[in-house]
């Protein structure tokens, strides 16, 4: 028997409502024949049938639909609108015989394989304002009605029944054509046997059963719509209402899309069936869903893919990739609002764009997406950066670090509760495929599930071998992640200390930085001068030479499908020998302390500059990386990973800048933690003297107790007087 109808929701009837609302004195052939009229004579000011053209269009090509917008049936019949909008369930069917008949008239003559014409689809569009999950009412009931919401889960497609063909156990006669209404309503089967033949024995009671084989079915799939995060009010849970789509509309919307749904408001059967007939009390009850009639994938706003662009605006790209200064301009329009960081704004520009992927001969694949880690200090806009590329990627996924798990990050799998089979549910890196997952707060995540994502940074995929399910996801993102230091702030007498990342994970960042809230008297008058401006509403205008963000977006959706650069020879050979040039000094630092660096260089950062010079050719729309790009790839590398990787000095921190001196101030400290026990209380007058009778400088004791106190270790008692060890 095929599959689907042995399911529980298909065998039972809905008898509530299913005539209601339909008015006995319509005349029905005169709609049908207003709906024909309409797809026949229905034109635009330049005198264009678009429905009849569509129809013909469609219909030669196998595609089996028509998109109608509800304005323009208005605007040809407001009584058939009004009809449509109040009963749909009623006047649909009558719609779709209309669309089929004119498609016989406009198809023929046809080949004789094709004479049987195929049921036409009819689906709407319609401008009437969206209704939240949230305010769906029983007024709206059986009515046409437009949800916005996300898609979180999709079912399989499946078989769905149109007409059934039975037949008898006993007397073995069949009865076919039988119709099945559409979405989740079912059919009873009789109880007795209609057909009378004189002299034969009586059939039994449920004679019937269904022949897969005589009955015409369509694909339908089941949907989980969620509200959308920016219609939930505060401190409430979203709400969850079951989609149902089919024939055309299957297969057009995956989890992660945000949707506009236009559908009739239809119940069914609430529960198993088999508890229904032992509580009656729930006779009565029905459970609410969509029959998708019409649908939006929309395309604006964070985290959403664009994929059509009109000509005018390729004619804006192209102009704007042939100016000189088309690195600046998109690094200048990323944050306008977050003052300085222009590196790192140049960095992100490059993160948006990437290079591009290359596929092997061999059947291996080099990732073409950037990724960019920021460590330092807090009040440095790091999650501001994180928010402001959530919304201009093409696709943008954010997350946090502490509410992230590996399994909500990567895939996991459940049990299905309607099949009881176990599915597979895409985490925040699978849904941002093609785009950008940002991720704050990477230092807080737990260190089993940092190393989960270490195979989704490099090769781009994630395996998972669970539950008898062995298959390999698609990871193609790029990491742009922000992290504290271990210590809170930066403490740059702890050098590499600060960083509480494993080698491993910190060699898959291609640019690494360390913001560091810096002292300086003129940058945070500026600064103050900038967040004033902004709270006072003054920069209510994109500067000049700045793009919008929906600009910038299309933009960066349209270069990245439509351009992928390569290396010439020349800049590979002078990439080559900067590699070598790198690797040296990195070895020149380890041999001088004695220590391997934190953050490592190795062939993984040579492909980081390769990426970062692609992502520049990128912007500018060339098949060939130039000179150019190499050098700001390099300067850009050297600005972040070459300089993180190098942190370890205590250069610039209290004048101190000499070895000598960094060593002067470790042995200060470890003395003073061998003399004072902890819990022990110390005059610091005594504390300079004795390390001053032992040749050491005062400056440098001084700079050892400020440095214990700014971590804890130390806290001043007595007006200042005395020094208390705490740990």
């Amino acid at each position: 028997m095929a599959t689907g109808f042995d399911e529980a929701p298909i065998f039972y009837s809905d008898t509530i409502g299913s005539g209601a609302g339909v008015d006995d004195d319509v005349n029905r052939v005169e709609v049908q024949r207003t709906f024909k009229d309409f797809i026949r004579q229905f034109h635009d000011v330049n005198n264009v049938y678009l429905y009849r053209d569509a129809l013909k269009r469609n219909y030669l090509l196998g595609e089996y639909h028509l998109t109608v917008a509800l304005a323009d049936l208005t605007s040809f019949n407001e009584q058939v609108a009004d009809h449509i909008i109040k009963s749909p369930a009623s006047f649909l069917p009558l719609f779709e015989q209309a669309a089929k008949e004119v498609a016989d008239e406009l198809t023929r003559p046809r080949p004789e394989e094709e004479a049987e014409m195929e049921d036409v689809h009819v689906l709407l569009t319609s401008g009437m304002r969206p209704v939240a999950i949230r305010n769906l009412k029983s007024d709206h009931m059986s009515k046409l009605v437009k949800i916005p919401g996300i898609v979180i889960n999709a079912s399989s497609i499946r078989a769905k029944a149109t007409s059934l063909t039975l037949q008898c156990k006993g007397c073995r006669d069949y009865r076919s054509n039988i119709p099945v209404k559409p979405g989740l309503e079912g059919f009873n089967l009789p109880r007795k046997c209609t057909a009378s033949t004189a002299g034969a024995a009586q059939c039994p009671l449920d004679p019937y059963f269904i022949v897969p084989d005589k009955c015409r079915c369509v694909d339908y799939q089941t949907l989980k719509l969620q509200e959308a995060p920016d219609h939930i009010p505060t401190g409430d849970m979203p709400r969850h209402i079951q989609l149902y789509v089919d024939r055309a509309l299957v297969d057009r919307m995956v989890p992660g899309n945000r949707v506009e749904v236009l559908g009739i408001y239809c119940i069914k059967k609430s529960g198993d069936s088999k508890t229904a007939k032992k509580d009656k009390a729930t006779a009565g009850l029905r459970r609410p869903y969509i029959r998708v009639v019409g649908l939006e994938v929309d395309s604006s706003g964070p985290g959403r893919s664009l994929n059509k662009f009109t000509a005018e605006e390729e004619e804006e790209f192209k102009k704007l990739a042939e100016r000189d200064d088309v690195y600046d301009v998109v690094s200048r329009s990323i944050a306008p609002s977050i003052f300085g960081s222009e590196d790192i704004k140049k960095s992100i520009a490059c993160l948006l764009f990437g290079g591009s992927r290359k596929r092997m001969p061999d059947g291996l694949t080099r990732r073409g997406d950037i990724n960019l880690l920021l460590l330092g200090d807090p009040g440095t806009a790091k999650s501001q950066l994180l928010k402001f590329v959530e919304k201009c990627a093409p696709i943008g996924v954010y997350t946090s670090g502490k509410g992230s798990s590996a399994a909500g990050l990567t895939a996991s799998v459940t049990r299905d509760p309607s099949s009881r089979c176990f599915v597979m549910e895409g985490g925040a890196m699978v849904l941002a495929d093609g785009g950008v997952v940002c991720i704050d707060e990477f230092d807080k995540m737990r260190e089993d599930d940092r190393v989960a994502i270490h195979e989704a940074m490099e090769q781009q995929t994630i395996s998972i071998a669970k539950a008898g399910i062995t298959t390999t996801l698609n990871t193609r993102c790029s990491v742009f992640a922000a992290a504290n230091s271990i210590f809170g702030r930066w403490d740059d007498t702890k050098g590499e200390e600060n960083i509480d990342f494993m080698p491993t994970i910190l060699s898959r960042f291609d640019m690494i930085y360390i913001v560091k809230d810096e002292h300086n008297e003129s940058r945070d008058t500026t600064i103050a001068r900038h967040v004033m401006r902004i709270h006072l509403n003054r920069d209510q205008d994109t500067a000049e030479g700045e793009l919008s963000i929906e600009l910038l977006k299309k933009f960066i959706a349209y270069s990245r499908g439509k351009c992928g650069p390569r290396l010439s020879e020349a800049c590979a050979a002078k990439l080559g020998s900067k590699y070598v040039v790198m690797r040296s000094s990195a070895r020149a630092t380890e041999h001088e302390s004695n220590k391997r660096l934190s953050i490592p260089i190795t062939v993984r950062q040579l492909e980081s500059i390769i990426r970062i010079a692609e992502s520049l050719a990128k912007m500018r729309f060339a098949p060939f990386t130039s000179d150019a790009d190499v050098e700001e790839s390099l300067r850009l590398f050297q600005v972040s990973t070459m300089e993180s990787a190098m942190s370890g000095s205590l250069s610039g921190v209290e004048g101190l800048t000499a070895l000598e001196d960094q060593e002067e101030v470790r042995k200060v400290e470890r003395q003073l933690k061998q003399r004072f026990p902890i819990g022990s209380q110390v005059s610091e007058a005594k504390i300079i003297q004795d390390f001053t009778k032992q040749r050491y400088s005062e400056r440098t004791i001084r700079t050892v107790l400020n440095l214990m106190i700014r971590r804890g270790e130390l806290q001043h008692r007595m007006q200042r007087k005395v020094v208390l060890r705490v740990k």
